[in-house]
């Protein structure tokens, strides 16, 4: 797919190669070393190689049907609020031992085929030294807003010496894992400048949305900022021991297609380039992005991650039988009678039979009020229907 890439537009250039100083200056891929999985790394030593998810995610028939939730770790799980009492979101996210366990959790409990790493979007954002704090009730919100070239250029660097914890937590989490795979996660480019540029959770995106076309250079150099952040936050995990990377664009359903192909896809297809050549599976999963599903593959990726509002089949369709797909069980169904969440799981599973692999998970992330004994259920069910 990495040749797909060079379809984009004439702004990929712009970003990849800007010569503003706001860019010369605050690019940090020249802090992080040449990537490499060492020969106890468990996609290497055979411990997650041939694993139900890492199989599937290759394009293979796994030994079982292979399902993990995203946010599987968090405000569903009674022992995930425990270790958390009197703990700050963010703080929880930079502790390894306490990242670990909550990392742990989900594995123990639902016996799902993969780990997904317990940490948060905007957490490369504070490594770096961005200041940004989850306010309950509210989502991430900055002290100070990045709109004008000025502020891009004030932006601190993240450092390679930074992403400790992260590694540390990841080799912890890895430790104990076994032959279950550690999913490793960033937020895409898009939605980190979101953030940066609204200063906190908006509906509509209109600050970046504006940017991109009022002020486009200084949009590039923000947007390949938050690339190198989130490709190192990405590397991090992977050299660490994760066995695969999902990129995570929350807000790109905000965007037409001409749009996120011109001024995103470019630096999406940056961040990755920090762990392209490493030969971990590369997932992208965005939430309301159905109409950009070919270019969210274009960027580069192994598998496209598929939200509630499109069926498997269709989203196939689409991307002409290329990748195999992850997703996508309603969330919403997780509150539904037995019988009609099996009916549904049932059809998400033959739907998702059409692509060359499928990964269960749901259309988004867990729902805090979801009873995990609902989870584990339909882990069990999953695992019951033969593979074909």
């Amino acid at each position: 797919m990495t040749a797909c890439r060079y379809l984009l537009p004439r702004i990929f250039g712009t970003i990849e190669g800007m010569t503003s100083s706001a860019a010369a200056s605050n690019s940090t891929a020249s802090n992080a070393p040449a990537g490499t999985l060492g020969a106890n790394h468990p996609l290497k030593d055979g411990r997650t190689s041939d694993s139900p998810l890492i199989t599937a995610y290759r394009g293979g028939t796994p030994s079982r049907r292979p399902v993990w939730f995203m946010r599987q770790a968090g405000r569903s799980l009674p022992e995930y609020l425990k270790v958390r009492e009197g703990v700050a979101m963010l703080d929880s996210c930079l502790r390894p031992e306490l990242a670990a366990e909550i990392t742990l959790q989900p594995v123990r409990r639902h016996d799902v085929d993969a780990a997904i790493f317990f940490s948060d979007i905007v957490i490369p954002l504070k490594l770096a030294g961005v200041s940004v704090d989850i306010v309950p009730g509210v989502g991430p919100v900055l002290d100070k807003p990045v709109r004008t070239a000025a502020d891009v250029a004030a932006l601190p660097t993240l450092t390679w010496e930074a992403l400790e914890p992260i590694r540390e937590a990841v080799r912890l989490s890895v430790a104990e894992l076994g032959k279950t795979p550690l999913i490793g996660f960033a937020g895409a480019p898009f939605t980190l400048a979101a953030y940066m540029v609204e200063g906190k959770p908006s509906r509509d995106h209109l600050g970046p949305r504006t940017m991109m076309h009022a002020d486009p250079e200084t949009w590039a150099a923000l947007a390949t900022w938050a690339a190198d952040t989130s490709g190192m936050f990405l590397q991090a995990q992977l050299e660490a021991g994760a066995s695969a990377a999902q990129l995570f664009d929350s807000w790109a359903g905000s965007l037409g297609l001409a749009d996120y192909t011109k001024y995103v896809a470019p630096a999406s297809t940056r961040a990755l380039d920090h762990v392209r050549g490493l030969g971990a599976p590369l997932i992208h999963f965005g939430t309301g992005t159905s109409e950009l599903l070919v270019a969210m593959r274009d960027v580069g990726v192994d598998v496209v991650g598929v939200d509630y509002r499109l069926p498997l089949d269709e989203a196939n369709r689409r991307l002409g039988g290329t990748v195999p797909l992850q997703g996508n069980i309603d969330p919403a169904l997780l509150s539904a009678p037995w019988d009609v969440l099996e009916a549904h799981v049932r059809e998400v599973i033959a739907a998702g039979s059409h692509a060359p692999g499928h990964v269960l998970n749901l259309g988004h992330g867990v729902p805090p009020e979801t009873d995990p004994t609902v989870l584990t259920r339909v882990v069990e069910l999953i695992h019951s229907i033969p593979t074909e």
